[in-house]
């Protein structure tokens, strides 16, 4: 009785497993903007709908829209310029620019569909319109990524497995750590992607893309000599960023 529950059990969890698998390979497209065959399982009305629903709880989270409007109408002057004059006009994304009151965490995010977000703390940072460009550039270039919208279906997919494997034997939290691993990668291959797209939006709208390399070097003298090594962060480390933005430059400009 045992032996064929065990059977019952096993059977289960395989068939789970192989649906995750074929679901997994059916969500397979290529994305239009950058060329790169990804796992989506969301429709770009999807993305927006998330990204709109997202919004307000992430402004709250960070103490909210900051009240400076003269600085507010320079983050917009910059995203507008960068979306006007790069493919990313041609996307049905709603982009919105929000800077945000936190002062103390130096960051910037784009939620799917065309909400980015940056922090004052990182916006005080900044020295150039410029540099805001290449920040501006980068979260644009997660969004025409499709990286959250993939995020989530990559999430979905190994959490599947995950739940596959549990009901077939005690594995969930082996998978679990694979679909981890996988996702950290992924991350930070996300980033560069991103940082290569934010150079050539830079470069169609008439800013200097060196600046994205100031942009790194502000970031690592705020992670300061203790920042998480690269293998332990999701993003990769702002030297290693810094090579791959010079490369980006030199095929842009084709030299």
């Amino acid at each position: 009785m045992r032996g064929s529950k065990l059977k019952i059990r096993l059977l289960i969890g395989l068939a789970i497993v192989a649906f995750a698998y074929f679901k997994r390979c059916s969500n397979q497209q290529e994305n239009p903007y950058t060329g790169r065959v990804q796992n989506i399982d969301m429709s770009t009305d999807q993305e927006i709908a998330i990204g709109l629903e997202s919004a307000p709880k992430m402004a709250q989270q960070h103490g909210g829209l900051d009240p400076d409007s003269k600085a507010q109408a320079l983050v917009d002057y910059v995203g507008k310029k960068l979306v006007d004059n790069s493919m990313a006009r041609e996307t049905p994304y709603r982009y919105e620019f929000h800077l945000l009151a936190d002062n103390r965490t130096i960051n910037a995010f784009a939620l799917p569909g065309g909400q980015i977000f940056i922090t004052r703390a990182l916006f005080s940072r900044l020295q150039t319109e410029d540099q805001l460009a290449g920040v501006l550039g980068h979260e644009i270039g997660h969004v025409l990524g499709k990286h959250s919208a993939e995020r989530i279906a990559e999430s979905k997919h190994w959490q599947t497995l995950a739940t596959g494997a549990s009901v077939g034997a005690d594995m969930g939290g082996v998978v679990g750590g694979i679909g981890q691993n996988i996702l950290l990668g992924n991350g930070r291959d996300d980033e560069l992607e991103s940082d290569k797209l934010g150079v050539r939006f830079m470069m169609r709208a008439g800013y200097n893309p060196e600046e994205m390399i100031g942009v790194m070097k502000i970031l690592k003298a705020a992670a300061g000599p203790n920042r998480v090594p690269e293998f332990q962060s999701t993003h990769p480390d702002p030297d290693n960023r810094i090579e791959k933005i010079k490369e980006a430059i030199r095929e842009y400009r084709g030299t």
